[in-house]
């Protein structure tokens, strides 16, 4: 049976964090780093980071670290979720970046690396949907209902609705999609800042989704695959609330996610997540890049050789 979650995740240790991104231009929850303190702020996201990696080894996840790329600028690299995604069947995709700057991230020796010691049956690289404007970013774009096969995703310029229908057929799964915006009326980037999925759990802000019909539609998928709804408010997404990851661990479930979303829930929320709550600070990476705990992690579902 598919699994929901996934015991190794792969993480990029950033190098030129936040130094002349674009990204905040869509991205309402980042800002730009100040020119003078661009060197301070990309060695706070690596000491941030590496603090994260060592929070999740403690709780016995397998974390597999790649360096950022030698000599290629790659300010927002720490997200790699937005550019590729594997499967338990043994499938490996790349995905259509808005950004030109963010599509020199997709690269080669990740696939390499995975490859040593998990089996790759075939790749699929949708990159080329950029040349006519399908726009696809991975399961930023997408949360992934593994299970039921539903593709939770909000329209933005980061996902477009033919490349979500594209990638819902060629993946065989059943899209629910909406628009969502947040508290100041903008756009949400991606979906995976307002809504979470795990096997018995979904965070979701309902709030951000305007239109009534929208609204009942993701509610009712969610009730009917057996999820427990456990609503945010919009200023609880503000504070990356809905940025989490249910991850199995040797002891069973748990969810990660920042400090500043751990701190944003009520008790009841926490206690309604059924799981431990393993969580690190991310303030510098949250407020500079815009994405957090979530948005940093590459789930890898590849069966093992």
């Amino acid at each position: 049976m598919t699994k929901q979650s996934t015991h190794h995740l792969l993480m990029v240790r950033p190098r030129d964090f936040a130094i002349g991104s674009p990204t905040h231009i869509d991205n309402l929850f980042q800002e730009i780093a100040p020119p003078e303190h661009q060197r301070e702020i990309a060695a706070a996201a690596q000491k941030e980071f590496d603090n994260y990696v060592e929070v999740l080894r403690a709780n016995g996840l397998r974390i597999t670290v790649m360096d950022d790329q030698e000599g290629i600028p790659t300010p927002d690299s720490v997200f790699p979720n937005n550019w590729f995604s594997t499967h338990d069947d043994g499938l490996y995709v790349t995905y259509p970046m808005f950004w030109p700057q963010r599509r020199i991230e997709r690269r080669q020796d990740v696939l390499e690396v995975l490859d040593r010691d998990h089996t790759i049956n075939r790749t699929l690289a949708l990159e080329h949907w950029e040349n006519d404007g399908r726009i696809l970013e991975g399961t930023g774009s997408l949360v992934l209902d593994r299970q039921n096969r539903i593709a939770y995703a909000c329209h933005s310029e980061r996902a477009t609705p033919a490349a979500i229908a594209d990638w819902c057929m060629a993946m065989d799964y059943a899209p629910i999609t909406f628009d969502a915006l947040d508290k100041r009326g903008g756009v949400i980037y991606h979906t995976n800042v307002m809504l979470a999925v795990g096997t018995d759990v979904a965070l979701v802000c309902l709030d951000s989704v305007r239109d009534p019909a929208e609204k009942s539609k993701l509610t009712e998928s969610l009730a009917l695959t057996g999820k427990k709804i456990i609503g945010l408010s919009l200023d609880q997404v503000d504070n990356f609330a809905g940025n989490a990851l249910e991850v199995t661990t040797p002891n069973g479930p748990a969810w990660v996610m920042s400090t500043t979303a751990f701190n944003a829930l009520d008790p009841a929320q926490k206690e309604a997540l059924g799981a431990p709550i393993i969580h690190a600070a991310l303030p510098v990476i949250e407020k500079y890049g815009g994405g957090s705990a979530r948005c940093m992690i590459s789930e890898i579902f590849l069966p093992g050789k």
